[in-house]
This record gives C-alpha cells, sequence and structure tokens, in this order.
C-alpha cells in the first residue's frame, strides 16, 4: 500500500512526532489512531525468537513463547557458511511471522576483542570480514520473510563490565579497520531496517549521541536507510540522542524523553525538519513491517528443529583426532560421561535466553544412533550447579570409564560462567569438569572430550585426551548434531572463527581489559585476534581457521587472471580443491593477503574472502575468488579513505591461518595522489619520495654537503651512516649545518617550490 509518508509526518502534532521517537512499553512502538499509524513489537532474537509475555524485562527473566533455538553466533559463525546463516534467518522469519513480530534484534557482530567477553557466545568472531558476511546472510533470510532485523551493537561495545559507561578509547584507523568493519559490509550489502546502538562511549562521546558514528559514518556514508534504535536503556540525553541520529529511544520512557524533544525543538536548540526526518524513518519502518505482516502465519516446528540440527553439526568443530578415533563404530562398550550429557548447555544467558521448543536429550540421540550392537553406560560425574568435586560421582565415572572400550566426557562452561551483564575472568574450565577429565584418563586412554561453551577455554589436559569435539551452544537439537558427528552420519566441517590461546596471558587486550575504571583503551590496535598471535609469533592452543575432518584435502593449482593491477581492477583468484580422503566432506577454503613491503603498520595476514565446498571421495572443484581494492587497503587516516600503496601483494590460500597451502605474488599499483604539504621540520627522506621534488633537492644537497664538509675524500667510509642521516635530516637542519650556504630565506624559497600544486606523490 503506497503511502505519502511527508504528507503524513505534517499533519501530526509536536507532540505526536516526539511521542513516536520514544517506545510505547517495553517491546511496541507507539502508533497514532487518529492517524491509521500503528503499534509494531520488536522482540530479541540473535539465534532465536524471544517474545515476552507483558510482564516484560531485558535480562531473560521472565518466560517467553516457545521458538526454535539455533545455535548460537559463536557456533554458526564456525560454519563459515552464509548461505546457512541465511536459511537460519528464513525459518526466524517465519517465526516473527508467526508471534507478529515486526523486527527481531540481531545479529550481534561486536569484534571479540577478549575471549573474556561474557557476551562472545552471540557474537560472530574476532574477524571483521567473517564477522559481516555472516551477518548479512542472516539479515537477508529474515528481512526475505518481510520482517527487519537490528544490526547490533553499534559500536565497539567489546565488554560487559561497565558496559553502560565505559568509555572506549579507540583510534580511528583501528576503528575502521576493525571495529567499524565488522558493521559496514553488512549495513551497505544487508540494509538491516534498524542498527542498534550501543550503552558505551566512543572516544568520550554516548554512542547514542555520537553524530560522527549515526549520521556521518552510517547515514551519509554507508547509505544506511533505516533507523537507530537505543540498546534498552542506553539513551543519555534524549535531544542531543535525536540531532546526533538515533530515531527510537527503547523501551518507554515515561514520556520524559519526548519531553525532552518538545523543549528542545521550541526552544530552537533541535531543528523541527531534523524530528521530520527521524519520524520519516520510524514511518517508513512501521508500514513496512505492517504491510509484510502475514495473518495467520505458521511454521514447521520439527522442520526447524531439523535445521537446527544441520546447522549445529556444520558449525562444531573437530579439534583432535588422535589415532583416528572418530568416528565411532557401532559396536562394544561406551562410557557417557557428564552431567551435560543428560541436561546440555546450550545457549547462553541473558536478552537472548530462548524457551525452546524441545531440547535434545545427548544420551538418548546416540543410544538411538549407536545402534543395539553398542552397550552404552551413563555416569553423572559433576554436578552442574557447584564446581567442587563430588568423591561419589567422581568414583562412579572411573568406574564407568574402566569398564568401557571408549569414554566419551561432557564438559565446559556451566551457565553461571558466561552470560550477558559480567566478563569472565579466566579461561578454565570448572575444578569438578578439568578433575574429571584427569581422572578418567588415568583408567581409560581412548577418550573424547566434548565441550559445549560460548567461548574459548584453555586445555592443559589436551595430552591425556584422543580427541576432542568444540560443540559450542549447539541450539536445541544439539544432542541430535553430537551423535551424528560421532558416529560419521555427518563429517565434521567446522573451523574456529576465533582464536583459542594457549593462555589468557596471550591474549593481546590482556594488559588493557577491561580498562580502569570508566575508560578503556584499545591499545593494542589493529592487532585483534590472530593478526596480533601471527605478528607477535605466538602459537595458538588452536588458530583461527582451523578445524579438523574425517578426509582430507588437496590444495592444487592457484591463479590470477592478472599479475598487475591498478586498485580500481578486480583481481579472480581461483584454486582447486581436491578430496583426497574415502569420505565425502567440506572444506573451508580461506584467502588471506598480506602485504610485502608497506610504510605502515600491516598485519602479517588479514583474511579477504572464502568458500565451504562440498566434495566426494576423489571429487575436485575450482573454487573463485575477486578481490578488489579493498582486499588490499588499509584505512589511512590522512586521507580520510581506504588506501593501497603501490607494492607487491601475497595471495595465500589454506586450510586456517596457521595452516597456508599456496602462495602467489600481484603488483597493485596505486590510482591516488597524495599533494602533502612540507614544512621546515619535514625530513629530507620524505620529501624525496616525491619524484619532481627529489630533483629539486639534489643540487641543494650537493652544495649542502661540499659547504658541511660531508662530501669529503673520506664521505665513502661512513656512506651508510650520512645516507640515513640525511633520510631523517628535517629540512630546517640544512640551514644550521650548511655553514652559511643557505639562509632562511632560501630555505623558504625551496618551500614554495616544494609545496607546488602541480604535482604529488602516487603511492
Amino acid at each position: 500500500m503506497e503511502r505519502n509518508i511527508r504528507e503524513l509526518v505534517q499533519q501530526m502534532t509536536l507532540e505526536e512526532k516526539a511521542g513516536m521517537c520514544s517506545g510505547l512499553d517495553f517491546w511496541y512502538l507507539k502508533g497514532v489512531e487518529r492517524l491509521g499509524i500503528p503499534s509494531i513489537m520488536v522482540t530479541d532474537g540473535p539465534h532465536g525468537l524471544r517474545k515476552q509475555d507483558g510482564s516484560a524485562d531485558h535480562l531473560g527473566l521472565t518466560s517467553s513463547v516457545p521458538a526454535t533455538c539455533f545455535p548460537s553466533a559463536a557456533g554458526l559463525a564456525s560454519s563459515w557458511d552464509i548461505e546457512l546463516a541465511r536459511q537460519v534467518g528464513v525459518a526466524l522469519g517465519e517465526e516473527c511471522q508467526a508471534e507478529e513480530v515486526g523486527v527481531l534484534l540481531g545479529p550481534g557482530v561486536n569484534i571479540k576483542r577478549s575471549p573474556l567477553g561474557g557476551r562472545n557466545f552471540e557474537y560472530f568472531s574476532e574477524d571483521p570480514f567473517l564477522s559481516t558476511r555472516m551477518a548479512t546472510g542472516h539479515i537477508q533470510g529474515v528481512q526475505s520473510q518481510g520482517v527487519g532485523t537490528s544490526l547490533k551493537h553499534f559500536a565497539a561495545n567489546n565488554q560487559e563490565e561497565r558496559r553502560m559507561s565505559i568509555d572506549a578509547v579507540v583510534d580511528e584507523r583501528t576503528l575502521r579497520e576493525i571495529y567499524l568493519a565488522s558493521f559496514e559490509g553488512a549495513v551497505k550489502d544487508g540494509q538491516p531496517w534498524t542498527v542498534m546502538c550501543s550503552y558505551n562511549k566512543v572516544n568520550g562521546t554516548y554512542a547514542g549521541e555520537n553524530e560522527w558514528l549515526l549520521t556521518d559514518i552510517l547515514k551519509d556514508e554507508w547509505g544506511h536507510e533505516g533507523l537507530v534504535v537505543s540498546d534498552w536503556g542506553a539513551v543519555n540525553e534524549r535531544a542531543d540522542a535525536l540531532a546526533a541520529g538515533l530515531e527510537l529511544e527503547m523501551p518507554a520512557s515515561g514520556g520524559i524523553g519526548e519531553r525532552k524533544v518538545i523543549d528542545a525543538v521550541e526552544s530552537g536548540n533541535l531543528p523541527l525538519d531534523k524530528l521530520d526526518r527521524a519520524v520519516e524513518r520510524l514511518l517508513t519502518l512501521i508500514f513496512k513491517a505492517v504491510d509484510q505482516q502475514r495473518k495467520g502465519a505458521t511454521y514447521n516446528k520439527e522442520e526447524h528443529h531439523q535445521l537446527a540440527r544441520k546447522v549445529a553439526s556444520e558449525s562444531m568443530v573437530l579439534l583432535k583426532n588422535e589415532d583416528q578415533l572418530l568416528p565411532l563404530k557401532r559396536e562394544g562398550k561406551l562410557a557417557l560421561i557428564g552431567a551435560f550429557a543428560r541436561k546440555p548447555r546450550f545457549q547462553g544467558g541473558g536478552s537472548s535466553h530462548i524457551n525452546p521448543t524441545k531440547v535434545d536429550d545427548i544420551v538418548e540421540e546416540i543410544t538411538r544412533i549407536a545402534g543395539t550392537e553398542t552397550q552404552i553406560s551413563y555416569a553423572l560425574g559433576y554436578r552442574i550447579e557447584s564446581d567442587d568435586v563430588d568423591d561419589q560421582l567422581m568414583a562412579e565415572a572411573i568406574q564407568a570409564a574402566k569398564d568401557t572400550d571408549t569414554a566419551v566426557v561432557f564438559v565446559g562452561l556451566p551457565d553461571r560462567y558466561e552470560s550477558e551483564g559480567y566478563d569472565r575472568s579466566h579461561l578454565r574450565l570448572p575444578d569438578n569438569h578439568i578433575r574429571l577429565i584427569e581422572e578418567v584418563a588415568k583408567v581409560q586412554p581412548r577418550i573424547i572430550v566434548v565441550l559445549s561453551n560460548g567461548s574459548p577455554v584453555e586445555m592443559p589436559w589436551l595430552s591425556q585426551v584422543k580427541a576432542v569435539l568444540e560443540a559450542y551452544l549447539g541450539g536445541q537439537a544439539v544432542g541430535g548434531a553430537i551423535a551424528d558427528l560421532l558416529y560419521g552420519e555427518a563429517n565434521p566441517s567446522g573451523k574456529l572463527a576465533e582464536t583459542f590461546p594457549a593462555q589468557l596471558s596471550h591474549n593481546p587486550s590482556f594488559l588493557n581489559f577491561p580498562g580502569e575504571g570508566d575508560r578503556v583503551e584499545y591499545k593494542e590496535g589493529i592487532f585483534v585476534g590472530y593478526r596480533y598471535y601471527d605478528k607477535k609469533q605466538i602459537k595458538p592452543l588452536f588458530p583461527f581457521g582451523y578445524g579438523l575432518s574425517y578426509t582430507t584435502f588437496e590444495y592444487t593449482d592457484l591463479s590470477v587472471n592478472r599479475n598487475e593491477l591498478t586498485d580500481q581492477d578486480e583481481v579472480e583468484v581461483r584454486v582447486n580443491i581436491t578430496n583426497t580422503g574415502a569420505r565425502a566432506g567440506k572444506e573451508i577454503v580461506q584467502l588471506y593477503i598480506s602485504d610485502v613491503e608497506s610504510t605502515v603498520i600491516r598485519p602479517v595476514k588479514e583474511l579477504k574472502a572464502f568458500a565451504k565446498v562440498e566434495l566426494e571421495p576423489g571429487a575436485s572443484e575450482v573454487v573463485r575468488f575477486t578481490l578488489n581494492k579493498r582486499s588490499f587497503a588499509y584505512y589511512n587516516v590522512d586521507l580520510k579513505d581506504w588506501h593501497v600503496e603501490t607494492g607487491e601483494f601475497d595471495i595465500q590460500v589454506g586450510s586456517s591461518s596457521r595452516d597456508i597451502h599456496l602462495q602467489t605474488r600481484v603488483k597493485v599499483e596505486s590510482t591516488a595522489t597524495f599533494i602533502p604539504t612540507y614544512t621546515r621540520n619535514s625530513t629530507l627522506g620524505d620529501i624525496q619520495r616525491d619524484p619532481v621534488n627529489k630533483k629539486l633537492l639534489e643540487q641543494v644537497l650537493q652544495q649542502f654537503q661540499k659547504a658541511s664538509g660531508m662530501g669529503g675524500d673520506d664521505a665513502g667510509d661512513h656512506a651508510d651512516m650520512m645516507a640515513a642521516m640525511m633520510k631523517y635530516m628535517p629540512l630546517r637542519a640544512l640551514v644550521a649545518f650548511s655553514g652559511g650556504a643557505m639562509s632562511e630565506e632560501a630555505m623558504n624559497q625551496l618551500l614554495d617550490q616544494l609545496n607546488r600544486k602541480d604535482h604529488g606523490i602516487r603511492a
């Protein structure tokens, strides 16, 4: 139905306009009945719909309607499957339609700066490229069903401690390359109906009042067409936030927010046309949701459960498989040990907590797939609610392990270890989980550990076990997915979307997380995750992009369609992948770019493309990637743009960030022209980067060397030293050391010539 939104806005009173910019209650937007403007509902849901009843809260404390609980983002990202993320989005959209929800609040794309982040389970990755691609798939899936999304939390919301008051101090290059980049692609390619601003300050200004973020970058630069909504309770000063570009305050403020907006307009501090534009965006969202609402919509709960099972099996990561213990044979004796086998940890805590339509019992699912030739026993092992070792339970677990051929130990992080609202303080498993593994290992060499956790853990027991399956928080069908993988019904194909450090102190943010008081400085800069471990040459426990399979793959014939290009050109990369094993499987092919020589500090390599390919035994496929300017660029804060320096770049293709199989090199020519301004303090080396200016200096330097005595007969004995000194010498030093050969006036005349605007540096 077509409507004239601007005309509708003009019919509204100032009070109605201001009222639209705050919620009706906890989950509903306001409408205007006399103008036919309806109210719509928004609700939580990065990995499942969380529609609460009237006694709503934002912390997951009250119950919600039954909905499918899919694997959380930490797991989904480990699938590296954009299409799978889209399918999950479609299913979520269908469930929203059935519950008459207009906007689903998610996905979350904040970068995993530290493995201690309490909410890391609902974020995708430490890498912005992987995050933005997975988020785009999710957004496109949900919105294909006529339901909006809310990309969150914008921006630099990377911890829970003091999240409502902390000031994230981040330099612009780091923001652009890491923390904003995780949003940028999703905004441009997915066009989420809303973007949710974060609680925290960014460089001294609350995100909700940060015009540079909300208007200059999000709206003007990236072209976001939707609206900005506050995180619940994130608004500091309502009128300032609206002026900065935050259209919707949630939840309802009891009239306080709208009163501040009215006062600001009437006093002239807030232009009326800015309020009008905000209301236009709000009305566009409301009518978009209403017009696409499907009355009487339903969804198939069992189909969605089976999709959740598929997603979980594609997301889990096989970290170790010594002596090819996995997949298990359907015979003999198998002991299942650990409380998580009966009461699985399948989702995180807080605002994303879902009331699942059903939850798999892991023991039952394994028993079903193992078949009648397998004798299965179970031991509790530990109590979930405590870290203390229960000697009786431990003894029962040890006995069960003794009396079997293979033991599967289910451990991980209980709900109380990671949740919205607080960060973790260490990377250890609970003491009773660690002790269980160690004691079982003393009596049973064939041990498989299944981990249920939302973020990395330390593994001091790793050498004592044969196999490790990282199940993450696998959603309501986690039991079926684990059974499928243990018995080879599905071949593990997940790869880590984050680095697992050997110990917490290795993490790049270790010395600066979570900050001091209300200030946290991102002193590690762009070196987040694998970028840091590579640069520091620190061996992680498991690297970014790592994951095993029950089959093997060979990489051959890496090629490019051009070896030389400009930064305006695209280059196509091709590589052949062959399944050299005996089982069908999927391989995640990862492409990294390395700048061979740069004048700025850059990571050793950065992920710039990936693809997941499925191959039957013996089959091959040519995988193609297209790289563009952004693939080779860094953010130049002086240019205020992405910049590629002229030079050589290595294109590296491999199966993880630490397992590069093939490499080729291309040369990229920059089309950007710098026109620098030189001063008396500019160094001679910097000036000589411009070939025209280099010639201008040659005669001056010859005269200087003669006058200063630096060009004498013995100059050759100190040539290297002299070259270095001259390179980093400021122009003004020529006056001081020339023995009168160059005056201040002559230097100023030279500066006038150097600063001509008819030439610049191509770099």
